[in-house]
């Protein structure tokens, strides 16, 4: 065969070719192209080849080297292309995973990035990692997350969902945290747990590889004269990778990597390409974690602002009140003196006055008005002894009888009964005895001012671990309007009166954190509602 009949090969039509195919009728246009791609590889064209070298043929030995040349740059090129391919994908998800780790400050999210970035196919494509965190504070390495298979069944369906939904980086890490990130460190809790090495330990294998700040890919764990046989026993692998976590000359973290499933050998390239990957992560996890603990320092700074404000608050209340209590004790003890005299003489006439006197109306008039306004200033006196209660210990059942029967004169003058059951289950209430007890003594005497033979339950009941006392009184019929105007100090109800009677219990009870609950039921009737509490609040 000549060199006529190789060229003939070379310029067939499409249809007498059987490497040129549909969708290559570009090829009949270019023989240049055709020659390159199509006949350099045709086995017709390699025989015609071998025959001409056989002919003996002058230029069939440079015919023969010029072909064997291409094939290998051709080869070469290839090789080349993919290996640019290869690279492109990797710088690609390099350039999505620094973009994720630049943006994000939260911890969770870095670390689900991270961790699937080590285990995705896109990525890494390890099968296993575990992420240990430095702790400062206790200066020791301690196991802080993981992600991986724990079997091949799965192994295998773990990978085929990421294979059908074809999710990139992203997606998958955000999928990871929202699904799996609490589930996968409980899976491996009992690994994690056991990952604890105190930094001062230079002798253990991974606190020496982390103050190398290189990585280290561990081969025959089982019999490594410097792997502890618990740490190999552990992982459960003979052959992992230690990425030591730097930052700035920051010990940061570690990241241990293996693939316990399919056992596929880690190469050198493997340990480059993960190198490379840690310097962003052990940035963004440690900018994640300043940023959280600067928020928490952000809350404490800022709970503490508000308890100053708070404070300075009540400073200036209690300036305005003791204020107050000074202006009302000095008018009370100024009016008390001649109040008492007044109010002695009249009842010394009263009781040299004979019934048949017509002035004996007239001077227990006198009496009764004395003794009101010496009411009214001890209600007067008492707000200003309720600026600064004294707390304590107290049995609620001794509060309320000790309540009832200072009110028992008044019950027996109005007709009036008042029903209390003990309770010696009740817990010790943290309050200002002598307060507490005006309160409830007060509320019991409101209940009955101005009615007659009413009935007044107590009943004392833990609740939510607190003592509620209730006061309750069916027959006694107000608005709760009224009830409410009576909280303020002075106010006048036509039922009621005016006074400082409730405005005072009010303000003793909010001085030491009991909230009172006056209600006037649709029905008829009123109920009083004061909750103690059982015990001491912490120091601010």
């Amino acid at each position: 065969m000549d060199w006529e009949c190789c060229w003939n090969r070379v310029s067939v039509a499409m249809g007498e070719c059987p490497n040129i195919h549909a969708g290559d009728e570009d090829l009949l246009f270019s023989q240049r192209r055709r020659i390159l791609e199509k006949c350099c590889d045709c086995d017709r064209f390699k025989h015609d080849l071998a025959c001409f070298r056989e002919s003996g043929h002058p230029l069939a030995p440079v015919i023969s080297l010029v072909h064997s040349e291409y094939q290998h740059q051709k080869t070469q090129i290839q090789s080349l292309v993919s290996f640019l391919d290869s690279k492109t994908l990797q710088v690609r998800f390099l350039h999505e995973l620094g973009s994720v780790l630049q943006s994000s400050v939260d911890l969770d999210e870095v670390l689900s990035v991270a961790l699937t970035a080590i285990t995705a196919g896109k990525g890494f494509g390890m099968n296993r990692a575990f992420l240990l965190l430095v702790d400062r504070e206790s200066s020791i390495l301690k196991g802080h997350q993981a992600i991986g298979p724990l079997n091949s069944e799965e192994a295998n369906s773990t990978w085929d969902e990421i294979s059908r939904n074809d999710m990139d980086l992203q997606t998958l890490a955000q999928t990871f945290r929202r699904n799996k990130l609490t589930s996968e460190r409980l899976k491996f809790q009992y690994i994690l747990d056991r990952l604890t090495i105190p930094l001062d330990d230079t002798g253990h294998i991974m606190v020496r590889t982390l103050d190398s700040k290189a990585p280290l890919l561990v081969e025959n764990a089982f019999n490594h004269p410097e792997v502890d046989p618990a740490i190999a026993h552990l992982l459960g692998v003979d052959t992992f990778l230690l990425m030591p976590l730097i930052s700035r000359n920051r010990r940061v973290g570690m990241i241990i990597a293996d693939n316990c499933i399919t056992h596929r050998p880690i190469t050198e390239g493997d340990m480059r390409s993960l190198e490379t990957f840690t310097f962003p992560v052990a940035f963004a996890i440690e900018r994640a974690s300043l940023y959280e603990r600067l928020q928490v320092e952000l809350s404490r700074v800022t709970e503490a602002s508000n308890k100053l404000r708070d404070q300075q608050e009540l400073i200036v209340r209690m300036e305005k009140m003791a204020l107050v209590g000074r202006i009302t004790s000095s008018i009370a003890h100024s009016i008390r003196n001649p109040l008492m005299i007044i109010g002695g003489f009249a009842r010394s006439i009263l009781k040299s006055t004979p019934e048949s006197d017509p002035k004996r109306d007239f001077i227990e008039s006198i009496v009764g008005e004395a003794r009101q306004l010496e009411g009214v200033l001890d209600e007067i006196l008492n707000y200003s002894d309720s600026l600064y209660p004294t707390k304590d210990f107290w049995d609620a059942n001794q509060l309320i009888e000790t309540s009832i029967r200072d009110v028992h004169d008044l019950l027996v003058e109005k007709g009036c009964e008042c029903r209390f059951e003990r309770r010696d289950s009740l817990p010790l209430a943290y309050i200002d005895f002598k307060q507490v007890s005006y309160c409830v003594r007060t509320l019991i005497a409101n209940d009955i001012d101005g009615q007659a033979g009413e009935t007044i339950t107590v009943q004392a009941n833990e609740v939510e671990g607190a003592i509620r006392i209730t006061i309750e009184n069916k027959g006694h019929n107000i608005a709760q309007e009224e009830l409410e105007a009576l909280l303020t100090p002075f106010a006048i109800t036509h039922d009621m009166g005016s006074g400082l009677g409730l405005a005072l219990c009010k303000t003793m009870l909010e001085k030491q954190g009991i909230p009172l609950v006056v209600l006037a039921s649709p029905d008829g009737g009123t109920t009083y509602s004061i909750t103690l509490p059982t015990r001491k609040e912490e120091p601010s």
